[in-house]
Order: C-alpha cells, then sequence, then structure tokens
C-alpha cells in the first residue's frame, strides 16, 4: 500500500525517474518512490526522464519514455534517422558509443552472476568490433501494403519505409528503401544481402499460395541469390536466405578468439582412455551452421601441445591482434575429425564444399537428435540460438568430457543458464570475452572458454 505521502502508481502516470544502471534488453533501471523497480528502454544510466507507466506488477513495471528532463553523462544526439522515427534497429542510437562495450559487459556479468550464480568469474576481454555504424551487409526488410519496403518499428508492424539505419552497409539497401524505392509484394519480406565480393543479392519471400506445401515462396530479384562469404581464410557459398553473421567482421574475430584459446588448451588433459590412437583427435562443431569453426578446430587440434606455448606465461592477456607463436615442439601431423552438427540443409551443402580439404563429418539434424551417436570428443565448439543449447545438451556434451570448450552466446540470459549447467556438470570458466558485435543496439555476442573444474 501507498503511503499518503506515496501516491499509489497506475498503468498510464507519467512519473519522473532517475536511471541507475541497465538491464538485460537494453532497458534502464529506474525505481518509483513507492520502491518498484521500473524499466524504461532508451534511456541510460543518470539520464532523468518522464515516463509513462505501461505495465504494473506487484514488484516492478515498465514505462515509456516520454521526455528526457535531463540528459546523463552518457546520452548522445541519434545517431541513426529510421531509429529516430520510431524503427527497432538501433535502440542505442542515442547512447556514447566509446560508453556502449562496457555498459554491455555490465548487463552480461550481471546475468552470469544472478542468474547463473557464477561468482569465480575471470575479468571479461572486451572487444569492439568495428565498423561502428555501415557494419550490417544483410537486412529483412518488411513490406506494407502500399508495396513499400521498411525497418519495422520497435514493437509494432508497422514500417519506416522513409530513411534507412545507420547500421546498414553503403549501397546495401539504394533503391530498396525511400523515397524513389521500387515497390514489392505488399505483405512480403526482402532480404539484401551484400556480399564479400560486394556483389548485391534481394531476395523477396512471400507466403506461398494456397494448397502449395512450401513454407515461403523465394523469388531473386537481383543478383544470383547464392553468396560468397569469407571467414578465417576459406569461402564459402551458400543461399542469401540462410544464416550468416551481420557484423562483416564478425565471423573472423570469433574465429581468431577461437584459434587463440584453443591453441593452449590442454585438450589431452581430461582424457585417459579415449578410444583413439595417440595421432588422432576429435572435435565437436554444434550448431556449426557452414562450419567457420571447422579450420579453427581441425588445424589447432592437430598442432597444439597441452598447455601454453614455449617460452608463453599467458596469451590471454595480450592484445587481441597479438599472433600466438606456435611451440616448436608441438607435435605435428595429428589426426583431426571434425563432428560439424547443425539441422539446415543449406548449411550442410556449403560446410562440404568448403571444407573438402578437412576430415569432417558431417550430420544434418537437431543437435539434442545427434549428439547421442556422436564420437567421443577432445573439444567442443557450440554456438546455440538465442534460445541457448538448454541444459540436456550441455548436460550430455559434458558427460563426454572435453578437455576444452568454447561456448558461444547472443542473449546474456541464455548464456548464464548454459554456462550454469556446466558449472553443475564439473566444468570451469577459464576465459570470458564480451564482443560488441552489433554497435548501436543493445546486442552482444559471449564467449566462454570452459575446462574440466579437476585439471585445475
Amino acid at each position: 500500500m501507498a503511503s499518503a505521502e506515496t501516491p499509489e502508481l497506475a498503468k498510464g502516470d507519467t512519473i519522473r525517474l532517475t536511471v541507475e544502471r541497465m538491464a538485460h534488453g537494453g532497458e534502464g533501471i529506474a525505481h518509483a518512490a513507492d520502491g518498484r523497480t521500473i524499466f524504461v528502454a532508451g534511456a541510460y544510466p543518470g539520464d532523468t526522464v518522464d515516463a509513462e507507466l505501461t505495465q504494473l506488477k506487484k514488484r516492478f513495471g515498465r514505462a515509456r519514455l516520454v521526455d528526457v528532463v535531463e540528459a546523463g553523462p552518457l546520452r548522445v544526439e541519434s545517431s541513426c534517422p529510421a531509429a529516430a522515427a520510431g524503427a527497432g534497429c538501433c535502440d542505442f542510437a542515442t547512447l556514447d558509443p566509446e560508453a556502449e562495450l562496457g555498459l554491455k559487459a555490465d548487463v552480461m556479468l550481471d546475468q552470469l552472476r544472478r542468474l547463473g550464480k557464477l561468482t569465480d568469474l575471470p575479468d571479461p576481454q572486451l572487444i569492439d568490433v568495428h565498423p561502428r555504424r555501415g557494419w550490417r551487409t544483410r537486412v529483412r526488410l518488411g513490406v506494407d501494403a502500399q508495396g513499400r519496403a521498411g525497418l519495422r518499428k520497435r514493437g509494432s508492424h508497422d514500417l519506416v519505409t522513409d530513411v534507412a539505419c545507420t547500421q546498414l552497409a553503403p549501397g546495401l539497401v539504394d533503391g530498396l528503401v525511400g523515397p524513389g524505392a521500387q515497390r514489392f509484394t505488399p505483405g512480403s519480406e526482402v532480404i539484401a544481402v551484400l556480399d564479400a565480393d560486394g556483389v548485391r543479392h534481394v531476395v523477396e519471400t512471400s507466403k506461398p499460395p494456397r494448397g502449395q506445401r512450401v513454407e515461403r515462396v523465394e523469388r531473386v530479384l537481383e543478383g544470383s541469390g547464392t553468396v560468397r562469404e569469407t571467414a578465417d581464410g576459406h569461402d564459402f557459398r551458400f543461399p542469401a536466405t540462410a544464416f550468416w553473421q551481420a557484423h562483416t567482421a564478425a565471423p573472423d574475430t570469433y574465429a581468431k578468439l577461437v584459434r587463440n584459446w584453443l591453441s593452449v588448451a590442454d585438450v589431452d588433459g581430461a582424457y585417459a582412455d579415449l578410444p583413439y590412437p595417440d595421432s588422432k583427435r576429435v572435435a565437436w562443431d554444434l550448431y556449426g551452421g557452414v562450419g567457420v569453426f571447422v579450420p579453427a578446430l581441425a588445424e589447432t587440434l592437430a598442432t597444439t601441445a597441452p598447455g601454453l606455448p614455449a617460452g608463453a606465461t599467458s596469451v590471454f592477456d595480450e592484445e587481441f591482434d597479438a599472433d600466438i607463436d606456435a611451440d616448436s615442439e608441438a607435435p605435428s601431423g595429428l589426426e583431426v575429425t571434425v563432428v560439424s552438427v547443425d539441422y539446415s540443409p543449406a548449411a550442410a551443402k556449403a560446410r562440404q564444399d568448403a571444407l573438402a580439404d578437412y576430415d569432417v563429418e558431417l550430420h544434418n539434424d537437431l543437435v539434442e537428435k545427434a549428439i547421442d551417436q556422436l564420437p567421443k570428443p577432445d573439444a567442443i565448439v557450440l554456438d546455440p540460438p538465442r534460445t541457448g543449447a538448454g541444459a540436456e545438451v550441455v548436460e550430455k556434451a559434458a558427460s563426454a568430457r572435453p578437455g576444452a570448450v568454447v561456448h558461444v552466446g547472443c542473449d546474456p540470459a541464455t548464456f548464464a543458464r548454459d554456462l550454469a549447467t556446466w558449472r553443475e556438470q564439473g566444468y570451469a570458466v577459464r576465459r570470458l570475452a564480451v564482443i560488441n558485435a552489433f554497435p548501436g543496439t543493445h546486442h552482444m555476442e559471449a564467449l566462454a572458454f570452459l575446462e574440466p573444474a579437476e585439471l585445475y
């Protein structure tokens, strides 16, 4: 109950709040006069704002930003005209880009500690991926009833069709969005991609006519519809509608980090009785997509000796761009099989074509179905979707007792739950990285390097 001095709050009320910190999902956290936690989208630490209550529960509420009464030190002018017009693209468009990565790291650590109950974490390596503007090489656009393509507004099916987002790489939506743009089938979606060759591919997808047993009808409007992308020194070809990292520099960034971590991993430490000869190693690439991590797994496991390279004390504290010199006495010529699992047929075809030089065992299936049939691994890389790997997959992966694990996550909450399950299964987080691979938004990527706790 509210006291006489503290009026009772109701949905629709506009109240004044001072934002204290950021929450998962990109909302600012403040407290109402009655003590309830209020989440305000578009507000940053230090802002004093007027906000309209849109949801009110016993212990918390949500509010819509009405006015910035006093800007905090992190607020700047909007960098994105589409976001300023209401598009749900750059929800951090008014946040100082120099502060962005630090805020994201705070959110990630908060989720790991509160949801995952992980209190003994290493200091995270913070990696800012550049460029910060014009980084997105693929976009999915909605199409309105007039056939105009645009970005969806936050929490709405309405579109912003007159201006483009500053995330988008130059040329990505030229002639597709804005005044004089071409028109498309009302209600369809338009996927635009700029591939590694600078070729633009535009594909319109729509619901099939009644009676057709397909999920979507695709029509290639520009380009071939088959893109070429590069990562970790390898070419990958796949349909423009298939998944690939949005930021042009993200695949190389992740692959290099995996290489660095695995190059000093004691992959032999967990097993005394692997059912292979000493000259053979096995790695799992779970949720492998087109196989970006396959070369890193195959090449590092073929050349890595247990422990650090000769003369090194720690490679993890060095600059991210520093190369790791291989131990001159490290074994070479080891036979490595990478078992790559992904449900997408397009991804399986891309892996088969791009990675013919490696011994890759392909499983075109759901990870949770395939995992019981896989050979015992020395190391695992898993890159699950936003929903996370889940307890079942992590428990089964941990029961195989790999000597090294790299777990990738793009959602702090599900990443925290997955790491908590690894800990319950006897694994410890040795290294952690938070990567700003989605500049101008609240989204982030995180990677954790884990080893069996008994190896410490």
